[in-house]
């Protein structure tokens, strides 16, 4: 079985991260998805059956009994890790040390990796293309750019920086507001700054920076051309209906979206998508409710929700026939996969654009 825990409320933003994207503190969750208009959505087409997962690799790892499920991440389709970091009711200590596995073959087969701190008030894992980072409270945290073959100690509550590298050029400046621009030791705000009321996203993709918020239920944002030196304005035409928080997201071919979350985080988002400027999504037919968005590229945008997944073509929605259930939280990986994480399991879906294969990957105890 695999678990996707909750993070605190103070850490990272993985799904951020693999976009591209910072939306404030990293050791924050990253925001519920959703949200939908006030006007009913036309009348939907009938969802295609779900296509068969093309192969389940179902591992079994000698863990003692006694464990919850793990936390399982993975990077691209081939490399993940998962982290068993909790004993049911029984408090952490030398009796429930943390045990740490990682794989490099799409979850076919898991190895046990060395834990730098089994032992810990609380254990956390965040992953990113080429950085394996672990939180062990009180300790500080430890990192690997060598998938676990090593780590790097960093002391106290501040992300050590190959985490922060991780995160992009451009990050949102969680102390003092605004974008900041990572020099490789220090989150550096820039002198030159977006005019808007609100920020909690910035992007960088293909050369353009879109830094974007909301307030009072509307969209801003302002794009740069020129590394953050000089800032301009792009007015978002209003939604048909409030949003509270907007999210940056890029596709691996450059296409930038913007998503507006609903005030009740379930409902289907704002959408908008730019085009030398930014141009309002209507995604007609769409269902009352989505909780994760992918740009995949080419124009279209992924969606998954209580309805299964489906797909933003033009100005329209339409269902798709993944093998993916409503429990699922579709995430982008480093190397164009996709990832449909599920408390029980993750679905590794390899293609192009809507055209994937799917895989199911599951862990169970020895």
């Amino acid at each position: 079985m695999i678990k996707r825990w909750r993070r605190r409320p103070a850490a990272m933003l993985l799904v951020l991260a693999l976009t591209g994207c910072s939306v404030g503190d990293i050791r924050r969750d990253p925001p519920v998805r959703s949200a939908a208009p006030t006007a009913p959505p036309a009348t939907r087409s009938a969802a295609p059956p779900p296509v068969a997962v093309a192969e389940t690799r179902a591992a079994r790892v000698a863990v003692p009994k006694g464990y919850d499920p793990p936390r399982v991440e993975f990077v691209d389709v081939t490399q993940g890790y998962a982290l068993f970091a909790s004993c049911g009711e029984r408090p952490p200590g030398r009796d429930c040390p943390v045990l740490l596995y990682a794989t490099t073959d799409g979850g076919r087969h898991w190895r046990k990796l060395r834990h730098p701190r089994p032992v810990a008030d609380g254990q956390q894992m965040y992953t990113a293309s080429g950085v394996l980072t672990l939180l062990s409270e009180p300790y500080g945290w430890w990192t690997s750019i060598d998938g676990g073959a090593t780590f790097r100690h960093t002391p106290g509550e501040a992300a050590p920086p190959e985490w922060r590298a991780a995160q992009g050029r451009f990050q949102v400046v969680e102390e003092t507001g605004g974008v900041g621009r990572w020099d490789g030791r220090t989150l550096r705000r820039l002198p030159a700054q977006p005019d808007l009321p609100a920020l909690n996203t910035v992007t960088e993709r293909h050369g353009v920076l879109v830094a974007a918020g909301a307030r009072d239920g509307r969209a801003y944002a302002a794009v740069s051309t020129d590394q953050g030196r000089s800032w301009r304005t792009t007015p978002v035409p209003e939604s048909d209906g409030a949003v509270e928080l907007v999210r940056a997201q890029n596709a691996p071919d450059g296409d930038l979206w913007l998503v507006g979350d609903r005030g009740d985080r379930v409902s289907f988002p704002a959408l908008w998508r730019w085009a030398d400027g930014w141009q309002p999504v209507r995604a007609v037919g769409h269902p009352e409710r989505a909780h994760s968005t992918v740009p995949l590229g080419g124009g279209l945008l992924a969606t998954n929700g209580p309805s299964g997944a489906g797909v933003v073509r033009g100005d329209r929605y339409e269902p798709l026939p993944w093998p993916v259930k409503d429990t699922h939280y579709l995430l982008m990986l480093a190397d164009g996969g996709l990832a449909a994480v599920a408390p029980d399991e993750v679905l590794l879906g390899t293609g192009r654009h809507t055209t994937r294969t799917w895989a199911k990957v599951t862990i169970d105890i020895a």
